[in-house]
């Protein structure tokens, strides 16, 4: 049996509950159905149905919210050890059925084995630092005045909504959910409605790693039902939120009345910029990884290219030779590196690009086309003879596709790097340092690498400028949201205090 058939026959064992009993609400320890009814999730592979989801509603969001209000204070008050030992159990659950998520997150969104088998180990790192953070995570500073010892402390800001998208989902929730249950707060997460799958094993496998109920709850649903009623709750503190710069200018909106406090991780036009001076083989692999896999959905590709004119034609020759070579094919098969795209809408706005390309006056030099007549299947793209004045290059695509723009100084580059809406990466290519350390200092993002591609270091900050979003996570960064800073100050001694009203 080959490895994509023994992979669909273990992907069909894990589905089968769920296309028995549809996946429910996960709500204070129980699952609830929604009154509204359900909705269907579809596989990009083939179309087909893998489920029915509950369709959660504002009155859902609500039962949730009271669960989290609910079960706050116990977990706020438990001892740091011990909420650091079920966090703890939490990464080794994930590690244990692994293959089983990233199994159903292949099925369910269409990404590649080959990353999602990564994702889900992820997701366990994820639980496993943020649990080495726990003890210290309420410790605070000793400032000493004059007349006063002032003291500060951390404390939980309570229940938290957190909103994640359908581009690696299962480690994009970990990765907001483990530093809010870290800190402290009790959570209700509404996944993307185009990936519940693994949404509901993580919640499961916090439950059976001894989550008390309520801390974790989930609910299925829309943006504009659940989503909008969980930003709009008086009793949820925060929302932590993943997704398009669009959304996270209405969720900025929907928690206004209730001033909730929003960390947003929004869309990206990331440049990657080339000199003539850099290693040109590890730069074309790394252009190629960040933009060409996981589908190109990820908020920090390297969707633009920026390569100077004195080595654009020899560049560009390799890359259109390399990105031919991409295989599209079933996510499933380990062999993959390019599956197919999440939805229909999604699929229909990646491809509407085609023809963009051309009547921006681009050239298509490789791809531009769809794959099969079955699924969400595209072709890699790379478009070249293009400027930054192009669609192309200021709309966010959120595909496997690529804009090559070509430039002649590097006083042109940051021009043309920083001429966009988003801020959230950068990639620089050179090896003259005093270069690097000039035009990442001026370079309008709120990450950059130099000579490499995103490479996560978990205790840094994570986050963009501009329309790439507002906040940090990662670290103490991530604390720093999901907790409130305290001041206590003590007198040291009689000092003199102004009487007002004395005789």
């Amino acid at each position: 049996m080959s490895a994509l058939n023994e992979n669909v026959t273990k992907l069909n064992g894990h589905l089968d509950r769920f296309r028995a009993t549809g996946i429910l609400n996960r709500i204070a320890g129980q699952d609830v159905a929604s009154a509204s009814g359900t909705f269907q999730t579809i596989s990009p592979v083939d179309k087909s149905h893998i489920c029915d989801v509950a369709l959660g509603t504002a009155e859902d969001i609500n039962l949730a919210a009271q669960a989290a209000h609910e079960a706050f204070a116990a977990w706020r008050d438990m001892p740091a050890g011990e909420r650091k030992k079920i966090l703890i159990r939490i990464a080794e659950g994930i590690e244990a059925r692994a293959e089983e998520i990233a199994l159903c997150e292949c099925w369910d969104t269409g990404q590649a084995y080959k990353f999602m088998s990564k994702a889900a180990l992820r997701g366990a790192e994820n639980f496993r630092y943020f649990a080495d953070q726990v003890v210290q995570a309420r410790d605070g500073q000793h400032l000493k005045s004059p007349t006063l010892m002032n003291i500060t402390t951390r404390v939980p800001i309570g229940p938290v909504g957190v909103i994640t998208p359908w581009n690696t989902p299962f480690m994009l929730s970990t990765w907001k959910i483990a530093p809010a249950l870290a800190a402290g707060c009790t959570v209700v997460h509404k996944p993307a409605e185009a990936s519940p799958l693994t949404a509901r094993l993580l919640v499961e496998i916090a439950e059976e790693a001894g989550l008390p109920a309520g801390v974790l709850n989930t609910v299925n649903g829309f943006g504009e039902g659940a989503g909008k009623a969980l930003c709009e709750h008086p009793k949820i503190k925060a929302i932590a939120f993943v997704g398009e710069s669009k959304t996270g200018s209405m969720i900025t909106k929907q928690g206004a009345d209730t001033l909730k406090r929003n960390h947003l991780e929004l869309g990206g036009k990331n440049p990657v910029i080339v000199f003539d001076d850099a290693d040109l083989d590890r730069a074309l692999d790394a252009a190629i990884f960040m933009i060409f896999s996981i589908n190109g959905e990820r908020c920090t590709s390297s969707s633009r290219l920026l390569i100077q004119e004195t080595i654009r034609e020899e560049f560009e020759a390799k890359l259109v030779e390399r990105v031919n070579n991409i295989k599209v094919g079933h996510p499933l098969d380990p062999v993959t590196e390019i599956g197919p795209l999440v939805t229909q809408e999604h699929f229909d706005k990646v491809t509407s690009y085609f023809d963009i390309a051309k009547q921006d006056g681009a050239t298509i030099a490789a791809g531009g086309a769809v794959v099969g007549d079955e699924g969400y299947f595209v072709q890699p793209t790379l478009f070249t003879d293009a400027n930054n004045q192009m669609r192309i290059a200021q709309e966010e695509i959120f595909g496997p596709v690529l804009t090559s723009i070509p430039f002649e100084t590097e006083e042109e580059a940051l021009q043309i790097a920083n001429d966009i809406p988003y801020g959230l990466t950068g990639y620089v290519w050179t090896n003259d340092l005093t270069r690097a350390l000039r035009f990442t200092d001026k370079l309008e993002a709120g990450m950059i690498w130099v000579n490499s591609e995103n490479v996560r270091h978990l205790p840094t900050p994570f986050g963009g400028v501009k329309a790439s979003g507002i906040g940090r996570d990662g670290g103490d960064w991530s604390f720093e949201f999901y907790m409130e800073q305290k001041h206590i100050g003590f007198a040291t001694g009689q000092h003199k205090i102004t009487k007002l009203g004395a005789l």
